[in-house]
């Protein structure tokens, strides 16, 4: 079954700075709950391929994803490798101001089996659920 995660949030920073932070994906494992690795597999000018590695309680999960990169508006993410049967998503950014923005996130996902579904399901829904807050506290720690 086909599950769908959306989150967003009002912030105190520019579209730019928000952008940036969610690009940088190889911080993730310093402040996303569960993520526990990040790697970078290919940079082009706009768009990259990066593996993330995820792990709670035992269970660990990676899956690759090829992220379009339009900046600062929005990044749009596909899956190239993982244990999903379709996973697509997209993080936009629309300013308020110079100094303040709207963040959107939307995950849709479904897991390829049941058993990794039952295995993972969690895990998954969980990290994808507290990226917008766990980034939105981020930046509010790098930007002040």
């Amino acid at each position: 079954m086909q599950k769908r995660i959306e989150r967003s949030a009002l912030v105190s920073h520019s579209t730019e700075q928000m952008f940036q932070l969610v690009n940088d994906f190889e911080s993730y494992p310093e402040y996303l709950p569960g993520c526990v690795g990040a790697e970078l597999l290919v940079r082009e000018d706009d768009w990259l391929e990066a593996r993330l590695h995820l792990a709670k309680a035992g269970i660990r999960q990676s899956f690759v994803t090829h992220n379009t990169l339009r900046p600062p508006e929005s990044m749009h993410i596909r899956l190239v490798e993982g244990p999903f049967k379709s996973f697509a998503g997209e993080w936009c950014f629309k300013a308020l101001s110079d100094q303040a923005c709207k963040v959107n996130f939307w995950l849709e996902f479904e897991f390829s089996n049941k058993l990794v579904a039952l295995a993972a399901g969690k895990l998954f829904e969980q990290v994808a659920s507290e990226q917008v807050s766990a980034l939105c506290k981020r930046a509010d720690q790098i930007y002040k």
